[in-house]
This record gives structure tokens, C-alpha cells and sequence, in this order.
């Protein structure tokens, strides 16, 4: 298969000296590869070495066909419209000038009578209606946006796309869309993403991680697969090299204890005479200098046991899926947190979001919220915290409660993830503080960064330690999209925290593969209907 993208011996270090790739040897052809690995491994730093935004230290990379990226954060100008975003602004006003009779015909201009229609076809491809092209992007959900740009993308017919997390900040209908474009994709796809689902469409998966770059040739189900055979090969290994380690300390044992003998014998022989001087004395060097060479290839045998007892043991630490251990929050089962009465909530009186919501939460059960964008789950779980009040009806709080939005809001910017923790949880000692963090993987000095210097992803994990790694959690702990901007690595540790709360919990999601992990037992869909819902039971 001819390779539309391939880099060779590709070096790139960072501007701290952190080398990220070092030689690398990667192509990639007409197949769709999954790009996945920790924040902060490289991924988006491989993204911009392909598209050329970044340069190699060294190596080269070979672009054969015509490639588009679609960037993960999209911040449109205020004047901004669909007709920029298809880069097509120039076009559509030269035909325009034509039809109206303010610029004479010319036979010579390069005038794309269709381009009207094919934007159409694009948007269409993508889920959207036929925005007008002057329509502006700002005015956009930022779902939307993602879409547009999207359709744009394809519009220009590239042999090779390349998506940042396409599926950030889309509901169902939006990720089957991005689902549906991939699935019939016959070019070269790059997707970096944390959306289970869309990387089970793969053909490949390209792992980045402390271990180098790893090719899987699967979709994500075989990639899972793969690293659980791997890990228990890990934990084999790291059996079998503790096993020789302590073998290796017995045999050395037994050694110095035969020697100990040896030298005891040649003592009493000595001191009861009977053997001419020089005799015994060269006995003495000898048995001096057998003791140490036997000391110097103890050492030798040890260190090298240790040595590969300590690796086997960081390749399991690297491999090993994440395991979080939580306080209880001493909820009992049947217990009432959470009650609405006939609420209709609102932004805007004359057009409310729901109506005559009836809702109690009991024990520790948990609910998801599904429904598209704006139908009203960021509203719901407002009302849930107080933090809006409703239209009519009454809501009941009973217990404590903790809300994580997307942007953490609980946490001060200007401190440490360390001094959020004990701020919120001021019980805990400093032991108890980092044992907590290092839950969440806040080890060592990754406690000690500051919040307003965290990736989104790093933002919500800490506010999830700082939340349930305390001595007493929250009873009824509400999320509003958790995983978006979490890498896949931080969502195994938030699913293994999360599956371990013994709290209610309320969570909007549109990851059917987290609301899977993490045993939700009861959805309420919105909008919500109070002729034909269920919920209110």
C-alpha cells in the first residue's frame, strides 16, 4: 500500500530538552489509525511534525498527498461565517457581483456556479441544515462549530484527514455523524481521540506512551486485547525476575556461610599449631582473598537481579490498568438525597426547558442524564445544587453534595492541587493528602502544580481527587461531561474512582462506554415530556 505520510528517523525535542521521539520510523497510507497515549506524551506535538506546523530536530517527514487537519480547539473570529470556514468568502462574493449586475461577465472568471450546493451536500454529509454561507460561526453551539468545520474539511477533498478530538463537545447525534463520515472514509485518516466508540472504526491504533511508539493492527477492542496480554506477560516476567532475585540472595547467603566455616576451621588450626608458619599464612591469604572475590561477585550477582527485577517492575508500573481505593461516604441504602417537586426550569421565562419535572433520588444510586445539547441536563443538575432556582416546584437537598462542571469550578486557579485538597478536605493530614492525590495520579511533585497551569483533563481529575479522595465524600456527587478533554488513561482512573464511590451520583454524559464502566442503573432523558415520562417514579 503506498504511504501518503511517512517520517524517518524523526527526533524532536522539546524546548526544555524533553525528547519525545527519538529516530522514529512511522508511515501511514490509506487506512484509518487511532493516535492515542497520556496528555503531555507527544500526540499533538506528532500532529504539527506531520502537518509541517512543527519541524523535526531531525529526520525528515514525506507528505505524498493532499492533507487537512481539523484542530481540537476552534475559536472563530467575530466576523467569521460558514463561507470563511469553507474558504470560499472570495468566490461566493465575486458570484454574487455577477448575478446582481454589479460586475459585468467575464468568460475569463474562474466562477464555481456549484459551490452553493456542495456546501450544501457538506453540511448535509455532516448532520447540519443548509446554513446560509454569511451565517456566522460565532452564533454557533460549539458542537456546531466542530461540525462546520468538519464539513469543510471534506469539502476540500483530501487524500488525508487528520482529527484532534473530533467528537469533544458533541452529543449522540453529532458522534454518530463524525462515526458515519469515518465509516465511509476511503482516504488516510490520523484521529487522536478518547471516544471508545470511534476508535473501534479503526483499521490500527498507534500507541504513544514512556515505552515508545507501538502499532497495534486492530481497532480498539484488539488494542485492549493486546495490552492485556501484554500486562500479564509483564507480571510474569516482573514473578520470574523477583523469584531469581531472591534465589540469587539465598545462594549468596549459603556462600558466605560455607566460607564463614572455611575461614572458622583455618583459625582453629592455627591456634592449635602443628603447621609450619609460612603454611598458615599462605592458607590465611588465600582464604582472604577467596572472601573477597566471593563479596565482589555477590555484589555483581545481586545488583544484576535487582536491576531487572527493577525493570520487569517499571514495564508492570507503565502496563498496569489504574486502581483507585475511596473512603465511604456512609450512605445508607433507601436513603433520600435528592427530591423535585413539579419544577420547570429556565433561562428564559418564556421558553423553559422542561416543565413539571418530578424526580427523587434515592441511596446510592446512579442516574445519567441523556438528551442532546440543550435540552436542558446543565440546567437540571444546576437546580440539583442550588445554584439555579426553578420557575415553580421546590427542590429538597438532603446530606452533603459536590457538583464537577467542565470547568472545576470548586477549585481556586491560583493555588496547588496539593493546597486545594487540604483546603477542601481540612481533616486530612498531609499523609492522607498526597495518598489521595496519588489516587488520581498526582504522585510526588505533580501535587505541587498549580491548577491555572493544568490541561482541561488534569483540571477535572484533580477536582475529582480534591472531591472523593477525602476522609468523607460527598453523598450525591453530580458530573457534567467528565470525560471531555480526559485522555484515556485519566478516564480508566476516573471509571476505577468512580465504580468504587459508594455515594448517589448524577452524571450527564454522552460516552456510552463511561456510562457502561461505571454501572449507571437508571437514565432520565431529556427533553423531558410530563404527558409520556417515567422518571418522576
Amino acid at each position: 500500500m503506498p504511504f501518503l505520510l511517512s517520517l524517518h528517523g524523526l527526533t524532536y525535542t522539546t524546548t526544555d530538552g524533553r525528547t519525545l521521539f527519538d529516530n522514529l520510523d512511522l508511515a501511514f497510507g490509506r487506512e484509518r489509525t487511532g493516535l492515542v497515549g497520556a496528555n503531555g506524551v507527544g500526540k499533538t506535538t506528532l500532529l504539527k511534525l506531520l502537518t509541517g506546523e512543527l519541524s523535526p530536530g531531525g529526520g525528515s517527514v514525506l507528505r505524498t498527498g493532499k492533507l487537512k487537519m481539523l484542530h481540537q480547539d476552534l475559536v472563530p473570529g467575530p466576523d467569521e461565517t460558514i463561507a470563511d470556514a469553507f474558504g470560499v468568502r472570495t468566490a461566493l462574493e465575486q458570484m454574487a457581483a455577477v448575478l446582481s449586475g454589479d460586475t459585468a461577465f467575464d468568460a475569463d472568471l474562474d466562477i464555481d456556479w456549484t459551490l452553493d450546493a456542495r456546501m450544501a451536500e457538506a453540511l448535509a454529509r455532516i448532520g447540519l441544515p443548509p446554513l446560509k454561507p454569511d451565517h456566522l460561526l460565532g452564533q454557533l453551539s460549539g458542537g456546531q462549530q466542530t461540525r462546520v468545520a468538519l464539513a469543510a474539511l471534506l469539502f476540500g477533498q483530501p487524500e488525508m484527514i487528520i482529527l484532534d478530538e473530533p467528537t469533544n463537545n458533541l452529543d449522540q447525534d453529532g458522534r454518530a455523524a463524525v462515526a458515519r463520515v469515518l465509516g465511509d472514509w476511503r482516504g488516510g485518516a490520523i484521529i487522536v481521540s478518547h471516544d471508545r466508540s470511534l476508535l473501534r472504526q479503526m483499521d490500527r491504533i498507534v500507541e504513544i506512551s514512556g515505552l515508545g511508539v507501538q502499532i497495534y493492527g486492530g481497532n480498539w477492542d484488539f488494542y485492549l486485547e493486546q495490552k492485556h496480554a501484554e500486562r500479564a506477560a509483564a507480571e510474569a516476567h516482573l514473578a520470574h525476575a523477583e523469584k531469581q532475585l531472591s534465589v540469587t540472595a539465598r545462594k549468596i547467603q549459603t556462600s558466605k556461610e560455607r566460607q564463614a566455616r572455611s575461614d572458622s576451621r583455618g583459625h582453629k588450626s592455627r591456634a592449635e599449631g602443628g603447621m609450619p608458619k609460612i603454611l598458615m599464612n599462605a592458607r590465611r591469604d588465600r582464604a582472604e582473598g577467596t572472601s573477597g572475590n566471593l563479596a565482589n561477585l555477590a555484589t555483581h550477582l545481586q545488583d544484576n537481579a535487582r536491576e531487572a527485577a527493577d525493570a520487569a517492575r517499571q514495564q508492570v508500573e507503565l502496563l498496569k490498568a489504574p486502581t483507585v481505593k475511596l473512603p465511604s461516604t456512609g450512605l445508607a441504602a433507601g436513603r433520600n438525597v435528592l427530591e423535585l417537586a413539579a419544577v420547570t426550569g429556565e433561562y428564559d421565562s418564556d421558553a423553559p426547558v422542561f416543565t413539571d419535572l418530578t424526580l427523587k433520588i434515592t441511596g446510592p444510586e446512579r442516574i445519567a442524564l441523556i438528551g442532546p445539547n440543550g435540552s436542558g441536563k446543565t440546567t437540571l443538575l444546576r437546580l440539583m445544587t442550588g445554584d439555579m432556582e426553578p420557575l415553580t416546584g421546590s427542590v429538597r437537598r438532603a446530606g452533603t453534595q459536590a457538583l464537577l462542571d467542565q470547568h472545576v469550578g470548586l477549585l481556586d486557579r491560583a493555588a496547588s492541587i496539593r493546597d486545594n485538597f487540604r483546603r477542601l478536605n481540612p481533616n486530612d493530614d498531609e499523609t492522607a493528602c498526597r495518598a489521595a492525590l496519588a489516587r488520581f495520579l498526582f504522585r510526588a511533585d505533580a501535587a505541587l502544580k498549580i491548577v491555572g497551569d493544568l490541561s482541561g483533563g488534569e483540571m477535572l481529575r484533580a477536582g475529582l481527587a480534591c472531591t472523593l479522595g477525602g476522609d468523607r465524600p460527598p453523598e450525591l456527587l453530580l458530573l457534567d461531561e467528565p470525560t471531555n478533554h480526559l485522555d484515556l488513561t485519566a478516564i480508566a482512573a476516573i471509571e476505577a474512582g468512580l465504580k468504587d464511590y459508594d455515594g448517589a451520583l448524577v452524571v450527564s454524559s454522552h460516552d456510552a462506554d463511561f456510562l457502561a464502566a461505571i454501572d449507571i442503573t437508571r437514565e432520565i432523558v431529556l427533553p423531558f415530556e410530563p404527558a409520556s415520562s417515567k422518571t418522576g417514579a
